[in-house]
């Protein structure tokens, strides 16, 4: 059995290598004051009193060995076995045994070092190794004053002595088991809470950094304490630099927790338009209201999904509103229709009750058509996205919308980049691209008598998420009317439903994209469609 065990369990607080260590350092320091009192003639009557030359190297081996050991434990940090741990016990009994025997036996009051290595027997040997180590050392003591009393015929009080000392033996084995069990069982227990504290501590941890909610949390000095993956991506902190993140890095949030904190009264939520990954919504709030820490929680959650769900419950109310609307609107609606039909087959019309007929009969296909538009979204699948590579998937569109077309029309495409790709129905972006390419067209033909709308496509690296630009050379939208074009019923044409470019806000949200409309550097009219990123998409 090897003597070394270079790996060492320091993970329990009650380590028999510690208490080993202790007692090695005891038992140095016994062998080494031995020595010292003996050479100085500290106790001439006691140590050694009988053969001082069995006491003298007896006490220079043992003190010798308890230096080695010594060294071994702080330089090697081996921890004996059971086996070789009992050995050194045994050396120390035999060592004090002697020495006791060359001072005069049981009176000379050495005798009672041996509880203290029975002691630390029973605390590192097990049951029946320390009631061995108990009864050896009895024996010891024992047959040494029965020697001493049949050779040398002394006072029989050594015999006395000797008894008292076995028993004491025994009792101290006995009472340092019971006291090194319990102190295991405790540490055991302590040992489990703590590993139990530090599981729920490690979940906690690996809970918050994998939520999908940003979770930052700020001190009263306005320095970042905590700051999840969620809220790093959400708010486009790329690579965290070497000393402590400060909310002055992060002037979009700086501002808005400012705004919070002159008025906290007023709501917390606040929707940033132009974060560094999508749009996000931020929280503040106290993180212990009742201390006056100052620390302040914040929640940064991505909007797209707070829309997703809004949207859902949208829809689940406009089914409810639609189907209502096609029973009491469209049948009288086609009995208008059907009647202005067949009083336009009479032959003794007037020319102005025709043009009557031609409105009635125009208006009533413009209802339709936004009864048709509020059915078709009420009845819209769930989105599934798939990965598109838009570089193939474009041209492909563009050539099948060419074919739909009754007249020739121009539908340049610029790819700024290769290997574009998003995540979104394919359907559903055909959907929306046939509708902008419907009014682009339209638009640019009522300016410069050509209908032509211009696609391109890239990724913007400042957000890593890839685009889509429908360009038209037509008036373009006046400012104060932008803010409303995404509204539902909201038209600038006469003839137009006003439901065209919400079902295409509607279907962008449902794929988790944003589209607005915004002036190109040229001052051309254009959609921007940001897509979501392919491996971030929800």
């Amino acid at each position: 059995m090897p003597l070394t065990n270079p790996v060492i369990n320091r993970t329990s607080s009650y380590s028999n290598y510690d208490l080993l260590r202790v007692y090695t350092y005891y038992r140095t320091l016994l062998g080494s004051l031995l020595l010292l009192m003996f050479q100085g003639d500290v106790a001439p009557n006691i140590l050694g009193n009988d053969h001082p030359d069995i006491f003298l190297y007896t006490s220079i081996v043992y003190t010798g060995l308890n230096i080695v050991t010594l060294g071994l434990l702080w330089r090697v940090k081996f921890l004996p076995s059971d086996r070789q741990s009992f050995v050194l016990l045994v050396i120390d009994m035999a060592a004090i045994a002697l020495m006791m025997f060359a001072s005069g036996g049981a009176l000379s009051g050495l005798g009672y070092l041996l509880l203290v290595v029975v002691a630390a027997g029973g605390m590192l040997l097990p049951t029946q190794l320390a009631i061995l180590l108990a009864a050896l050392a009895s024996i010891t003591v024992i047959g040494e004053s029965v020697a001493r009393l049949w050779l040398l015929s002394i006072d029989n009080r050594t015999l006395f002595s000797a008894g008292t000392l076995g028993a004491l033996l025994f009792i101290t084995a006995l009472t340092f088991q019971y006291l090194a069990r319990k102190i295991r069982t405790s540490t055991q227990e302590a040992l489990a809470q703590a590993r139990q504290a530090e599981h729920l501590q490690r979940l906690a941890q690996l809970i918050v950094e994998r939520m999908r909610t940003g979770i930052i949390v700020l001190n009263r000095e306005q320095n970042v304490e905590l700051l999840n993956h969620s809220a790093s991506a959400l708010l486009g902190i790329r690579s965290p630099e070497k000393r402590p993140l400060r909310l002055e890095d992060l002037p979009a949030l700086k501002t808005q927790f400012e705004r919070w904190r002159a008025d906290a009264r007023t709501s917390s939520v606040i929707t940033m338009e132009d974060a560094a990954n999508s749009e996000v919504k931020i929280n503040f709030a106290a993180l212990n209201p009742d201390d006056n820490t100052e620390e302040t929680l914040v929640f940064v959650e991505d909007h797209r999904l707070i829309t997703q769900q809004a949207q859902q419950l949208k829809l689940a109310s406009l089914g409810r509103l639609t189907a209502s609307i096609a029973h009491e609107v469209r049948n009288p609606l086609g009995a208008i229709s059907h009647a202005s039909q067949l009083l336009g087959e009479s032959d003794q019309l007037l020319d102005g009750d025709r043009r009557l007929l031609q409105i009635i009969d125009s208006h009533s296909k413009r209802v339709n058509q936004i009864i048709e538009n509020v059915l078709q979204l009420s009845r819209r699948r769930n989105a599934q996205p798939e990965r598109l590579a838009l570089e193939e998937w474009l041209p492909e569109f563009i050539n099948e919308y060419r074919l739909t077309q009754s007249e020739p029309c121009e539908l340049p495409l610029e790819l700024s980049e290769p290997n574009i790709v998003t995540k979104f129905d394919k359907g559903q972006l055909q959907q929306v691209l046939t509708n902008l390419c419907d009014n682009g067209l339209r638009y640019s033909k009522a300016v410069t008598g050509q209908p032509k709308v211009k696609l391109e496509a890239g990724i913007d690296h400042r957000k890593e998420q890839p685009y889509i630009r429908v360009i038209d050379w037509g008036q373009g939208i006046a400012k104060e009317k932008q803010k409303h074009i995404f509204e539902p019923f909201f038209t600038t044409e006469n003839t137009g439903s006003g439901l065209g470019l919400y079902i295409c806000k509607e279907l962008c949200e449902a794929n988790q994209a944003l589209i607005h409309y915004q002036r190109t550097d040229k001052g051309l009219s254009c959609f921007h469609i940001q897509l979501a990123h392919p491996e971030r998409a929800l």
